[in-house]
């Protein structure tokens, strides 16, 4: 069986071949503004795998370069990134001087790798913010669900368990099946369970707004999420960062990235350890109730066969212990009125083990480039003891799912390969086409326990416990293309499409057990099983119209699907106990505006969209089974505007400003509650903001420019509007502002920073549950960050 797998993954190895050419070097010197060298600045050729480090005296040479045209991107630490076009002709070996302005003083040059090539984030025809490490730093994203409001229309949060729910122009993921898709290092982050949310030694953080079908394929109905980790290369760097903070927070990370084999092998590890003594009490017994610590690691090995081949080794791992899974107020007035206080009575410790491996493969050619990257990834989530399922000290109902290693352990296997135009091309058609396959296998048992009090919270008197059993496997595949083709110097049309193909079984097995005997009875539904299959093709149309170099006008259309699948109606025995529902789909528009003036010291972004959803997904989570249904409920009308500017209006001050309007809402919904049928055509989409605004300023004061020793000052303003937690609406958080700051120290090799998070310690619904039980955004807390690097 291996080396049937291996034969697949390294088939390109073997039928492709490199031809022998004439080559030129290309080599310069990186300096400042004051013509001062820059050691260690990374220059880069877009789309291949040539690159090179500046040595100490900005020194630079990249050899053995094939004739064409070439895009190269520069980034040192402390500078603004720049890229250049430039031409290589046969035989040719002129050096280029290259001169890197402060990143106080002037806007990056953005790389992204949304069209899943290597692009500046000014030249893509759609909506895409970027987080450079710089930017990661200075927002103080630690997790995936902090880009709320830097990114506009986007909304992120969880109810205590790290599974963040996203939402991004009113698309939201409100299962295990998301709406919007998250990518770290190139592979597909497939499920809720499966995706590591803390951030940590991270590269880049692209966030792609509205459906990204063609590409990205099933579930990216909302946009992606790009995730990028820092990489080695020839040079031996690393670092080490140490941060303290309010409510025992505590976070220890460290990494170095060097070569093994200068040219030829590089190692890179990056590891973390986060602690929190928790913000909630828990009333029943007077104690810290979500206290939580996690070790994460990511693991490069990376080797150069030639210089057209590379191949990365990457190993990533979570492990997580949670004391408080879900601190959850059991209604709105109670958690407003004590606060990060709660009642339960069934304490337990999560356990939540992620291990994700992956093997890419990069071949850069004179005739196309070609990727294949595969991936597995696992994850065992369940709780020691029994934990509350009625949020109360009563004894009434509570969940158990450790039921040994074989059951509720997630197992993913994907595989994408991906051919596309090579860099030097000067051809006006650029082009990427690729196939994608994945196989999941999801195992689940669960029992819901009725105590004494059940009875208070809606549980039969004749039943003890319900177990239910659930393998559910499913496989898909996929095949796309996209093309752009420059009509003229100014207009580019962009053509895409895609066919994803998925087939889902699941075999339900459930037992009632009557009485708590040591012996007891159970009734035990028959197990039963059922299989759906679902398909579609995700076309796209862009149009691109370029006015000059800083300013381009854009339209593109897309349509989003997400995939169906097979649901549980309830634990009822006279009930189905299986129901198919219907894949999503949405048709989208976008018109928008890029710019980009006063030489690169402004930037400003807008759009406008309109999407319409039909057979919207809607899932519910019925109590006290605790089980999730799913059903096509409606039609979804999403619109709205956004806007992104940055500027360097002076020397050493930052402005940031990002604002978007969402107006989502529901044409048409029908949902069953209590048993009868409720009309709420009209009423708005969960976890969607009305409004999300981010201003945010910094200054930075130089004292002392030799050692590039600065003060630096940061505040940040965040706006919040209207929000609603459940589908008829009455669970609504009103709108609300968060202030962040951060003042302290910085110099080439080490920092230090104060920081403080909602300083007015603003009490909201950050996630709620639409049968009641909410969960506070986290409340003011300070700490201190201090930073080193080698």
């Amino acid at each position: 069986m291996m080396k049937r797998i291996l034969c697949v993954l390294l088939t390109p190895l073997c039928i492709l071949s490199v031809k022998s050419q004439s080559n030129s070097n290309l080599s310069g010197k990186v300096s400042d503004s004051h013509l001062r060298p820059i050691e260690s600045a990374t220059i880069e050729i877009l789309n291949s795998n040539w690159g090179a480090i500046s040595d100490r005296n900005g020194q630079f040479v990249i050899r053995n370069i094939p004739a064409g045209s070439y895009t190269v991107h520069i980034s040192a630490i402390g500078f603004a990134a720049i890229e250049k076009e430039i031409k290589i002709a046969t035989g040719s070996s002129s050096p280029i001087d290259i001169q890197l302005e402060d990143a106080a003083k002037q806007l990056d040059a953005v790389l992204v790798t949304a069209q899943k090539k290597e692009e500046d984030l000014q030249n893509i025809p759609f909506s895409i913010s970027a987080l450079s490490s710089r930017k990661v730093d200075q927002y103080r994203v630690w997790n995936t669900k902090d880009i709320t409001a830097i990114v506009p229309n986007l909304y992120s949060a969880n109810p205590g368990d790290d599974r963040n729910v996203t939402s991004i122009r009113g698309i939201t993921s409100t299962s295990y099946d998301p709406a919007v898709s998250t990518y770290i290092d190139g592979v597909n982050q497939f499920s809720l369970d499966t995706y590591i949310a803390d951030l940590f030694d991270v590269e880049r953080i692209e966030i792609l707004r509205g459906p990204q079908g063609t590409l990205y394929g099933r579930n990216a109905m909302g946009g992606v999420i790009n995730i990028l980790t820092k990489q080695p290369n020839n040079y031996t760097t690393g670092f080490a960062e140490i941060s303290f903070g309010s409510f025992g927070q505590q976070r220890f990370n460290a990494g170095i990235r060097t070569p093994l084999i200068k040219d030829k092998l590089y190692f890179g590890a990056a590891a973390m350890y986060d602690q929190l003594d928790g913000y909630y009490t828990n009333d029943y017994n007077d104690s810290k109730f979500d206290r939580q610590h996690s070790i994460t690691g990511n693991y490069y090995l990376k080797y150069l066969a030639s210089r057209n081949w590379i191949l990365t080794l990457n190993v990533k791992h979570h492990n997580a212990r949670n004391h408080g899974t879900f601190p959850l107020a059991p209604s709105v007035d109670q958690a407003f009125e004590t606060p990060f206080h709660l009642n339960q009575n069934a304490i337990s410790q999560m356990i939540d083990n992620t291990l994700n491996l992956s093997l890419s493969i990069n071949y850069t050619g004179k005739g196309f480039n070609f990727s294949s990257q595969s991936a597995y990834q696992t994850n065992h989530r369940y709780y020691d003891q029994p934990i509350d399922g009625d949020f109360s000290p009563i004894d009434g109902v509570t969940i158990i799912n450790n039921y040994g290693n074989d059951w509720n352990k997630v197992k993913v296997f994907t595989q994408e390969f991906k051919f596309s135009s090579p860099a030097s091309s000067i051809s006006k058609f650029k082009w990427t086409a690729g196939a994608y396959f994945f196989y999941q296998d999801v195992p689940n048992k669960q029992a819901t326990r009725f105590g004494k009090d059940a009875a208070y919270v809606g549980a039969p008197d004749s039943l003890f416990s319900i177990i239910n059993t659930t393998k559910a496997k499913s496989y898909g595949y996929a095949i796309y293309g996209q093309g752009t083709y420059a009509v003229s110097d100014k207009f580019d049309i962009t053509v895409g499409l895609r066919n994803d193909y998925e087939h889902k079984k699941s075999e339900i097995l459930a037992e009632y057990q009557h009485d708590p005997n040591p012996d007891p009875i159970f009734d035990i539904v028959p197990d039963t099983s059922a299989t759906a299959s679902f398909g579609a093709f995700s076309p796209k149309l862009g149009l691109d119209y370029h006015f000059d170099q800083n300013h381009h006008a854009y339209f593109v259309y897309s349509r989003g699907y997400r995939s169906g699948g097979l649901t549980q109606l309830s634990s009822d025995p006279s009930q189905p106990p299986l129901y198919e529902y219907k894949p999503e789909y949405s048709n989208n528009f976008e018109l928008g505006l890029k710019n980009s003036a006063f030489n690169n010291h402004l930037r400003l972004n807008i759009s406008a969209f309109y999407s319409n959803i039909t057979d919207a997904q809607v899932p519910t989570l019925i109590l006290p089974d605790a089980i999730t249904v799913t059903k096509n409920t409606g039609k979804l009308e999403t619109k709205g505007v956004e806007l992104e500017l940055a500027s360097r209006p002076i020397a050493g001050l930052e402005i940031d400003y990002n604002f978007g309007y969402n107006n989502a809402k529901y044409k048409t919904l029908k949902i069953s509650q209590n048993g009868t049928e409720v009309d709420l055509a009209g009423k708005h989409q969960i976890f969607t903001p009305s409004v999300t605004s981010m201003l945010a300023a910094e200054y930075s004061y130089s004292l002392d420019k030799a050692s590039n020793y600065k003060l630096i000052v940061r505040g940040e303003w965040a706006l919040l509007g209207d929000e609603y937690f459940d589908l008829a609406n009455t669970i609504e958080q009103k709108s609300y502002r968060l202030f962040n700051a951060r003042i302290g120290f910085s110099a080439k090799k080490y920092e230090i920073f104060f920081w403080g998070r909602n300083l007015g310690d603003k009490k909201y619904i950050a996630y709620a549950y639409d049968f009641g039980a909410v969960h506070l955004g986290n409340p003011k807390t300070f700490g201190v960050t201090l930073k080193a690097r080698i």
